[in-house]
């Protein structure tokens, strides 16, 4: 299984190919060139400086939102063949965002990564997919409700622009006041807990987890070689139980309990389909840890 180094490698290069308008930066502009209607695998806003692509998550409520209505064949194509392909290997190797609340939760702060209402909160990204990005975009038209209201990288983009264009920053008014407001505090809570937009918020995540079971790339559980000592759970900071759970929706893939596994129990990568039963060592129920 790769070091740590080598995932927080192909993160950098995934968020410097995303985002390769270098000029835009510079210029404060958004590229609209010909990759422009091309979707990025993971959460980076079409409207950021720098971005070469489109966001999966603005494509599809563009689609939905739109006067005449149009099924999405083209973003909904992309999401199942990448789902297919990797699962949530997307959210930790791939996308910006993600790459992101890494970077700030490794700051020497108190964390937090258990709690109570960790696994209720969990649930919060089905309704922010199905409401946000579905329901209420198809419902009033034109408007994409979870980028518009919701999406922390569309605020950074916005900040990054209004900062070199005046005329866009004295067009932000109360609205992106809040989306500030939204952006603070999940860059706060990542201090402390480990990617809480990505647990919590985050419909691409909520999309791609549904894929963790049947993915090409997933997680392999060799039960004749685990002895239940919980060590894999220790070291997932998804707060997940590979040795009940291997492809939870929650996992992405960093490979942190791969590397923990004293026994050598479980790997990643294409494969045999493995048995997820209880094991009759972990003591443990469900995908969270107990």
């Amino acid at each position: 299984m790769a070091k740590k180094w080598v995932r927080h490698s192909i993160q950098a290069i995934a968020t410097l190919i995303q985002n390769a308008n270098f000029k835009g930066f510079l210029e404060g502009r958004i590229y609209q060139g010909p990759t422009k209607s091309v979707c990025v695998p993971g959460l980076n806003c079409y409207s950021c400086p720098g971005a070469v692509g489109a966001c999966p998550v603005g494509s599809l409520q563009n689609y939905l939102s739109g006067l005449k209505f149009k099924v999405p064949y083209y973003v909904v194509g992309i999401l199942i063949f990448i789902g297919a392909l990797i699962g949530r290997a997307v959210c930790g190797f791939l996308c910006p965002f993600g790459f992101l609340q890494d970077l700030i939760y490794k700051i020497p702060f108190f964390k937090k990564n258990e709690f109570k209402l960790d696994k209720f909160l969990r649930y919060f990204k089905y309704v922010v997919l199905v409401l946000f990005v579905v329901l209420l975009p198809f419902c009033f038209k034109l408007t994409p409700f979870f980028c518009k209201y919701v999406c922390p990288s569309g605020t950074i983009a916005g900040i990054w622009l209004a900062a070199l264009d005046k005329q866009v920053a004295g067009q932000l008014g109360a609205l992106f006041d809040l989306k500030l407001v939204i952006l603070g505090l999940i860059l706060a809570a990542s201090l402390i807990i480990y990617r809480p937009f990505c647990k919590y918020i985050c419909p691409l995540g909520a999309i791609y987890g549904f894929f963790n079971k049947i993915a090409l790339y997933r997680m392999h559980l060799d039960k004749s070689k685990c002895v239940g000592c919980n060590a894999c759970a220790k070291a997932c900071k998804m707060t997940v139980n590979p040795s009940v759970a291997p492809n939870s929706c929650e996992c992405i893939r960093c490979g942190d309990c791969v590397r923990a596994c004293p026994h050598k129990a479980l790997r990643m990568g294409v494969g045999e389909k493995t048995s997820e039963a209880k094991s009759s060592f972990s003591g443990a129920s469900g995908d969270e840890k107990q």
